[in-house]
């Protein structure tokens, strides 16, 4: 039996219960693992039934078992299932996940009379027998014939069973006594209750099986086997119908969970218009958006949860023709690529284009993706939104102008006056669906409008909507100063850091997604799509060495803002909202399995709680480029690097959870201190160069840091500044004593330096942060970032060669569209991280106007 047999509406609530964040899946064993037998000492389990149960068990938040009317051992013995499966004989009084009733001795004394007179009784009966288990006695009766069956069973009726502490269950073909309650339903909520579960299915084919059903309730799934009233949802003929059932739970969940299909990291490219993005996966599905702004709940999360967490997907129709050895055309595209200058993207089959981009220039509240699709073929079209994360039930109607979706708490519509849809529906949600003929002179444009209700026509025609957005970044790319290194790579990043900008507000994000893992598997999952003081900053200062400084003005009065609301600039937070508000509470959707399966998700971010002493250096250091490209230091941005001073002042002495928010106690981190270090003696030069007013204690101050950072920072034994002074581990980030320039980068302890972290921390075209035990379990890749102050320490010390060597390496690493995540692992050779990570492009800028140099 193949899962097409099965009725189309229990494969869609089957494919829904797969999706449950905790998983309960749990069946008789008689006439549901194992067929129907005479003689019950020969009844085995499906091999395929065997299979997806010992399968279903080793996959994540997933609990399989077996509650049967057997005694545990018979149980154990003939299932053949492995330990991981939780075993539940004797109709649910015999337990192996921690708790056996232990008889006391009146109970004892009752089950021995119980025997002695259930032998009694079944002495010299033909096809009866007697199945003794530690707290009851089944009486068998399927292999006697009708007359003495009957007659058997109503002696034991009117005897046995009415003796005061006796529990019967009457099953097919068997009459059980027990001395302890029994009840399979009963057994099946505590195992409800030990898991946690958040959705359960049962299957099962005996009267006594019924006590199960009539406890499932919300998503649960019974399924009956066989004939019989029953109040199971769906029935399934026989023990293959079982199997088949198991099997197709087993490969939805595991493709749930582990995301089967999710495109490599660095493969993904992002649209941005200023105010918010969206990402594409190579064959220009939309994977991720975020409405009404990047910090906000996803609309589609398909890169977090597969294309049941939403979706906007456009592909050649099929069945596509054959090619000449009889296999199917395939209907992966030829190419994508940004058109050049610009943030739209064009997507290529051999006759279908795909161009996406944002609008620019509407209105702040709104959010409008614009879709054209152009050749001469068919084309399948999938609207899937599902705002909030999915956790919000969508449905949709169909008008002549498009499609109107309802159910979100932000009105959103789908303009597309020439498109014919369909909708289908998943039991919560509902898609929209449309076959699209194409020719070349009469291209459909979609137009997703989140925030309005209206199915208008625009007043400008797409053609020059799109020209207004390409415009808008090609004039912009027009004003920089381009190193003539990798130019188009540059190009790019400064694309990207650009698009990560909010033109509202002036915050600039850490990258454009949330929760994609520094390990595949691995729970090592953040939110970036905030703005933390120490990424903005040097985001806004890799933007002004091209030129533009329009960005940094608009991040520090962002950051003034921010500070206008604070008693003091020392109790700034290392992150804030794009907005400049405080993050709520480090959150989880577990209802999303993450991407490739590493889980959890997260939103918000608990380092907004963190003391991290590090960040007001960056600030300074922009304001400082900022001073520099315009002749002159503004009044505001001054006052803003006196309250970093005196933020400095008064907490650089302690210790923090330092620029990689280590989520255990703080340290005197090295780096930390440099970059008090770096507000201070910026600061004083600000004030020499632009006739300002220092503090007294500044210059003090600043020899009193650096004192500080080369006794206790430096450790003899490794010959290297380390993490931090009380240790001997070593970090990336103690580069900066160098790079900053509180030591010459002709010392020899930065030398030395450089060549303990590069031996311990370099992995081939990567560095690692660090190697040390950071209290979160697995591990991580090397960040790029690191590599490339790795390659600014090299051309410091005068290693060129290496310099140049590694540079190109990261070059090798940028995806196909040239975007990079947050790390990098060489041995899997993938990308891993948010993605795309400002760090990462803001460090590529950097070398490639050093090499440049």
């Amino acid at each position: 039996m193949t899962a097409e047999a099965l009725p189309a509406e229990l494969r869609r609530t089957i494919v829904q219960l797969a999706r449950t964040p905790r998983l309960l899946v749990a069946c008789d064993y008689d006439g549901t693992l194992a067929p129907i037998v005479g003689d019950p000492s020969q009844a085995k389990p499906l091999p395929e039934s065997v299979h997806a149960m010992r399968s279903l068990a080793a996959l994540p938040t997933t609990t399989a078992a077996v509650i049967s009317g057997r005694a545990l051992r018979d149980l154990a013995t003939l299932s053949r299932l492995p330990a991981e499966v939780h075993l539940v004989g004797s109709h649910g009084s015999e337990f192996d996940v921690g708790f056996v009733h232990e008889l006391d001795p009146d109970t004892t004394h009752l089950r021995t009379q119980l025997q002695r007179s259930l032998q009694e009784i079944t002495a010299g009966q033909p096809g009866v027998t007697l199945e003794a288990k530690p707290a009851s006695v089944a009486v068998h009766v399927r292999r006697a014939d009708p007359e003495v069956s009957e007659s058997v069973l109503d002696a034991v009726r009117s005897g046995p069973a009415t003796w005061e502490g006796v529990q019967v269950t009457a099953g097919k073909s068997v009459m059980e006594l027990a001395v302890v309650e029994t009840d399979k339903g009963n057994a099946f909520e505590a195992l409800r209750h030990q898991t946690g579960c958040t959705g359960a299915i049962f299957l099962g084919d005996d009267v006594t099986d019924e006590k199960v059903f009539s406890k499932l309730h919300g998503p649960d799934l019974g399924i009956k086997v066989g004939e019989g009233d029953t109040l199971g949802h769906y029935r399934v003929p026989d023990t293959p119908g079982v199997a088949t059932v198991l099997a197709l739970l087993m490969e939805e969940r595991r493709t749930w969970l582990y995301g089967e299909q999710a495109p490599a990291i660095e493969r993904l490219s992002m649209l941005a218009n200023e105010r918010t993005v969206a990402l594409l996966t190579p064959d220009a599905r939309v994977t991720w958006m975020c409405h009404p702004g990047p910090d906000s709940a996803a609309v589609f999360a398909d890169l977090l949860g597969g294309q049941g967490a939403g979706h906007f997907s456009v592909l050649p129709a099929q069945p596509q023709p054959e090619n000449s050895n009889g296999a199917p055309r395939s209907t992966l595209p030829l190419g994508q690529r940004y058109i050049p200058g610009t943030m739209t993207v064009e997507t290529r089959w051999s006759r279908l284009l795909v161009t996406d981009y944002l609008e620019h220039g509407g209105d702040s509240h709104r959010t409008d993706l614009i879709r054209v699709i152009s050749g001469s073929t068919k084309a399948e079209v999938e609207f899937a939104p599902r705002p909030e994360f999915g956790q919000v039930p969508v449905r949709m109607t169909a008008e002549s102008e498009g499609i109107r979706v309802h159910g979100t708490s932000e009105p959103m519509v789908l303009y597309s006056p020439s498109v014919k849809w369909w909708i289908t529906s998943d039991g919560m949600h509902e898609s929209a669906h449309a076959e699209l003929d194409l020719s070349e002179d009469s291209p459909v444009v979609l137009e997703l409008r989140c925030g309005t209700e209206t199915l208008a026509g625009s007043d400008l025609a797409e053609p020059e909507r799109r020209s207004i957005a390409n415009r808008y970044w090609s004039e912009w790319v027009k004003q920089l100063r381009l190193p003539n290194l990798e130019t188009d790579l540059v190009v790019r990043s400064a694309l990207t850091l650009r698009g990560l900008c909010n033109t509202d507000t002036g915050g600039i994000m850490a990258a454009a997604t949330t929760s994609l893992p520094e390990e595949i598997g691995g729970v090592r999952n953040w939110d970036y799509r905030y703005c933390w003081l120490r990424d903005g900053a040097m985001s806004a200062r890799a933007l002004v060495s091209l030129g533009s400084t329009a960005e940094a003005e608009a991040f520090l009065d962002w950051l003034h803002r921010v500070m206008d609301t604070l008693p003091g600039p020392e109790r700034l937070h290392p992150l804030y909202s794009l907005a400049g508000g405080t993050l709520g509470p480090e959150a989880v959707i577990d209802t999303l399995p993450g991407y490739a399966g590493s889980r959890p998700v997260r939103v918000g971010n608990l380092a907004d709680q963190q003391v991290q002493l590090d960040v007001f250096g960056p600030v300074v250091e922009l304001a400082t480029d900022l001073a520099l490209a315009h002749g002159k230091l503004r009044d505001a941005d001054w006052e803003l690097v006196r309250g970093m001073a005196e933020a400095v002042t008064r907490r650089w002495f302690e210790p923090d959870h330092g620029i990689w928010e280590e989520r255990d106690v703080p340290r005197h981190h090295v780096y930390s201190k440099v970059m008090c270090w770096v507000t201070i003696d910026r600061a004083i030069k600000l004030a020499a160069h632009y006739d300002r007013t220092a503090e007294p204690g500044w210059v003090q101050l600043r020899e009193q840091i650096a004192e500080d950072v080369l006794k206790n920072g430096w450790h003899p034994d490794v010959q290297a500044f380390t993490t931090a002074y009380e240790g001997s581990d070593l970090d990336a980030a103690s580069l900066y004593v160098g790079l900053s320039g509180l030591i010459d980068p002709s010392d020899e302890r930065f030398r030395s330096t450089v060549t303990a972290i590069e031996s311990e921390l370099r992995s081939g075209s990567t560095v690692y942060r660090y190697r040390r035990d950071d209290g979160l379990p697995g591990h991580e890749g090397g960040f790029h970032l690191c590599a490339t102050w790795l390659i600014e320490s090299y051309l410091l010390i005068g290693r060129r060669t290496e310099a140049e060597e590694l540079f190109q390496q990261i070059v090798d690493n940028a995806g196909p569209t040239g975007l990079l995540s947050e790390e990098y692992d060489p041995i899997a050779e993938r990308s891993l991280g948010n993605h795309p990570q400002a760090y990462s492009h803001l460090g590529l800028i950097r070398c490639a106007q050093l090499l440049d140099e």
